[in-house]
């Protein structure tokens, strides 16, 4: 019987993204390799539990939930985030950032400064710009004041980003345009924290991070994992948590959240070329069994109020 493996989720490193495997093992990632793995028929997904620490009650969690936790660790792992104001002493320097993910689609977000670009590649940021660092709650101020003042949002949902990454504009001036315009609005305002000092526009775009230039678009995305089921395709891209996947039926975006909690085990093949977490060798053809959910032909959502 195959060995299983349980996904710790999807980092970005300075050379690309990495899936990372509980018990420490990384499986990096690069553009035409091979991502093939499947559920055991009877699986059953349990909670990943909270801050390092297993859910001492194990229990079965939703195979569409991307947290992967039950409700007492969600809101354990919750309770001690940044998100939340639950560390209001930390005393690291933060930056107030703003980030770009499609037209009518701009966020205002911060993150610590040790953390670079960490951040925004995380959320699957097209481009962003710096627009402060100081302690903070002061960051936090210039976060809560770009939302009354100007109406910008501090969330996209992850399901708008992936419906317009087929539809970019091809040139970085145009995809900076928003935010250089959202940038000299944001540091003209009144009421700017004193100790959070001001940074120029500079704008830094992912698209060729993301291999999202000239890569063909998706068709629709992974809405849960199944037992029984599998996936296994070329990776043609990746932004955020999301692996683009070239299948039979055409480029299909797995979310990597909802693969936590699940016991994977390889895909058996009989072709010599491999990148299945346990080394099996790759799938002869590319499939994917999971249900799969299309996106929607008409325009994106488009944010209202920014400007």
């Amino acid at each position: 019987m195959a060995r299983a493996w349980k996904c710790a989720g999807l980092r970005w490193s300075p050379q690309g993204p990495v899936l990372m495997w509980d018990g420490g093992r990384r499986s990096a990632l690069s553009w035409g390799k091979w991502v093939a793995f499947g559920v055991a028929e009877g699986g059953v997904r349990e909670c990943v539990g909270a801050r390092g620490n297993a859910c001492p009650r194990r229990v079965a969690v939703p195979g569409r939930s991307t947290g992967a936790r039950c409700e007492e660790c969600a809101r354990l792992d919750r309770a001690h985030s940044v998100a939340a104001d639950g560390i209001a002493d930390d005393p690291r320097p933060y930056r107030v950032y703003l980030a770009w993910f499609g037209p009518g689609m701009t966020k205002v977000g911060i993150t610590a400064v040790e953390r670079g670009s960490a951040r925004l590649l995380e959320q699957g940021a097209v481009c962003f710009s710096r627009l402060g660092t100081g302690p903070l709650m002061a960051a936090r101020r210039a976060e809560e004041l770009l939302r009354a003042a100007l109406g910008v949002p501090d969330r996209i949902p992850y399901g708008d980003k992936r419906a317009v990454r087929a539809s970019l504009p091809e040139g970085e001036e145009e995809r900076a345009r928003e935010i250089r315009e959202l940038h000299a609005r944001a540091v003209a305002l009144g009421g700017w924290p004193e100790s959070l000092a001001p940074e120029p526009f500079r704008a830094v775009d992912h698209l060729d991070v993301f291999g999202l230039a000239g890569a063909p678009a998706a068709v629709g995305e992974v809405s849960e994992l199944v037992a029984g089921g599998a996936v296994s395709g070329e990776l043609v891209a990746a932004a955020g948590p999301d692996l683009h996947l070239a299948t039979g039926e055409g480029v299909v975006v797995l979310d990597t959240r909802l693969m936590r909690g699940w016991e994977l085990v390889p895909m058996p093949t009989e072709d010599v070329q491999h990148t299945s977490p346990g080394g099996v060798p790759r799938a002869s053809s590319a499939q994917v069994s999971f249900p799969v959910r299309e996106f929607r032909k008409e325009a994106a959502h488009l944010q209202d109020g920014l400007f």
